[in-house]
């Protein structure tokens, strides 16, 4: 007698019992089957700013190449304001089934410092995924508004027109807005702050002249400063980046301690099972490394860190000491 027949009290047909058992094999196969198929659908990618930011430019070409290599669409979902808590607080409360991932930004380090209160925690209701690119900081002036042409010149402006030019940012809390706080701080100059709903709208400003200057992340400044439309005076860190070799370098314009880059990362909702959060590491790793993904990211003086789970973890605990540190040395502070 088979272990099927032991079940059934009345004569099987060997048909009955060949369906039988394969119902009970698919029934034993499934949580593997389950795994191996994600996404089985598309995926929703939460980007807690409007398009045309930093965001954006890496975001995007990533969901393409997503989509190539998966068969799968990663739907971008701009939903920016508050300096990209807005979409961060929408994002914590997705159902934690692996089909909304989040993809946030330094600026989400700063925000815990910045805000006296939030509508999510980022360690509590949210889990790590990878780090996808890094770019630093960049000085960025409208040509026509400021009238320097290089750092030397725009430094003496500043100092002799305290609060006349403005710079604007991505947000209050965001890498923009401190980098601007650090550089006024380390400079003994004052320039006005004008926050924006994004980067995006913030460059849109800035080129067409209602803003005097930014301190941008270098990826979605990039084809701005190619296309002439603004100019880059200073390239945060402590040597030149490559696509822009003309650009001095913070640490030899004589600020050695201005080391400020934007990076972007995923994260999914708390409680995501953990081989969904290895396989959008596994799948959004080898978006980033295809060949197109590489071209741009080196187009935009980017460079992909590859830091996944426990590593990218580690490092925004880092972050978030660092940036406490900054704000509490400004004095910004948002409600």
């Amino acid at each position: 007698m088979t272990d099927l027949q032991t079940h059934f009290p009345q004569p099987l047909g060997r048909r009955t019992l060949l369906q039988a058992a394969a119902a009970g094999a698919a029934g034993l196969a499934f949580p593997a089957w389950a795994q191996s198929v994600w996404p089985a659908k598309p995926v929703t990618l939460v980007v807690p700013f409007p398009a045309g930011g930093g965001t954006d430019a890496f975001a995007r070409p990533m969901s393409a190449q997503f989509a190539r290599l998966t068969e799968k669409q990663l739907v971008i979902d701009n939903k920016g304001g508050a300096g990209g808590t807005l979409g961060a607080a929408v994002a914590s409360k997705a159902a934690p089934d692996g089909y909304t991932l989040f993809m946030g930004a330094v600026h989400h380090t700063i925000a815990p410092s910045m805000y006296s209160k939030l509508d999510y925690d980022l360690e509590r209701d949210f889990v790590p995924l990878i780090m996808v690119a890094s770019v630093p900081q960049v000085l960025v002036v409208n040509p026509k508004k400021v009238p320097a042409a290089n750092y030397a010149e725009f430094l003496a402006f500043v100092r002799k027109n305290p609060g006349k030019l403005n710079y604007g940012s991505a947000g209050g809390g965001t890498s923009h807005h401190l980098a601007g706080e650090l550089f006024k701080l380390q400079t003994s100059t004052f320039i006005t702050h004008i926050p924006y709903r994004g980067a995006g709208p913030a460059l849109q400003d800035l080129i067409a002249g209602n803003v005097d200057m930014m301190f941008d992340g270098l990826g979605s400044s990039a084809a701005h400063i190619k296309g002439g439309r603004i100019k880059a005076l200073m390239v945060s860190g402590t040597k030149r980046n490559p696509a822009f070799p003309d650009v001095p370098c913070s640490t030899e314009l004589g600020l050695p301690d201005y080391t400020v880059s934007t990076w972007y990362g995923l994260w999914a909702p708390k409680g995501t099972p953990a081989d969904i959060q290895a396989r959008a590491i596994e799948e959004i790793r080898r978006a980033c490394q295809t060949d197109e993904a590489k071209t741009t990211w080196a187009n935009q003086g980017a460079d992909f860190p590859n830091l996944a789970g426990a590593q990218f973890d580690g490092f925004i605990k880092g972050e978030l000491a660092k940036w406490s540190k900054v704000v509490k040395a400004s004095g910004a502070k948002l409600d």
